[in-house]
C-alpha cells in the first residue's frame, strides 16, 4: 500500500470505528488492524489519536466545504444562498450517514466545543461562509440581529436533528420535505 494510500486508510478506519463505537470504543489497535497496517504504522502518519481525530475532522471539515461552495449562488440575496447551503448540508449528510455519525461525536465532545469556540471567536482561519452569511445577513437586516451562535443554533440545529431523524429511520426525507424544512429553519431566523 502507497503512503498516502495507508493515510487515506487509517482516515477511514478511524472514521468508521468513531461512527460506530465512539471514540472511547475506537483503541488505535484497532483503528490500525481496521486500516491493515501494521500498529505501530499509524504513529508514522499521526502523533497520537488526538491528531488522528482532529485532522479525521479536517478531512471531513473539507469534504463539506468543498460540497457547500460547489455551485454556491454567491451574487445571489442571503435567503437564496442559504437554502443552498442548508440543503447542500442535508444532502452531503444523508449521503454520508457515518461521516455525519462521527461528525456528530466530534461536536457533541470536548473536540467539538474547542472547535466551535474558536469558530465563533473567529480564531479557525479557512473557508467560513456560515459566518459570512449570517453576518451579511444580520447586516443587510434580512436576519434576526442575534448572537452567531444562536442563529447557527437556530437554522442548523434542527437541520441536524432532522437528518439524524432521517438516519435512523423515523422520517424520510424527500425533495418537498428537505424544501419545507429549510423554509421552516429560514423562517426561525429571518426578520
Amino acid at each position: 500500500m502507497e503512503k498516502a494510500d495507508k493515510r487515506c486508510a487509517i482516515i477511514r478506519a478511524a472514521l468508521e470505528l468513531v461512527a460506530e463505537h465512539g471514540f472511547h470504543g475506537a483503541p488505535m489497535s484497532m483503528v490500525s488492524e481496521k486500516a491493515g497496517v501494521a500498529a505501530g504504522t499509524i504513529y508514522c502518519y499521526f502523533d497520537n489519536k488526538e491528531t488522528l481525530i482532529r485532522e479525521t475532522y479536517g478531512y471531513l471539515e473539507g469534504r463539506i466545504v468543498e460540497t457547500v461552495t460547489k455551485r454556491y449562488p454567491g451574487d445571489r440575496p442571503v435567503r437564496e444562498r442559504f437554502l443552498h447551503v442548508g440543503e447542500a448540508l442535508i444532502r452531503y449528510y444523508i449521503g454520508s450517514p457515518l461521516e455525519f455519525r462521527f461528525l456528530e461525536q466530534f461536536h457533541n465532545s470536548p473536540f467539538g466545543v474547542e472547535h466551535r469556540r474558536d469558530k465563533f471567536m473567529g480564531k479557525r482561519g479557512g473557508c467560513d461562509i456560515f459566518r459570512e452569511l449570517f453576518e451579511e445577513g444580520v447586516s443587510q437586516q434580512v436576519m434576526k440581529d442575534l448572537p452567531l451562535v444562536i442563529l447557527f443554533a437556530l437554522s442548523f440545529g434542527p437541520i441536524l436533528t432532522v437528518v439524524r431523524d432521517h438516519v435512523l429511520g423515523f422520517v424520510i426525507l424527500d425533495n418537498t420535505l428537505i424544501s419545507r424544512t429549510l423554509e421552516a429553519c429560514w423562517d426561525g431566523i429571518r426578520r
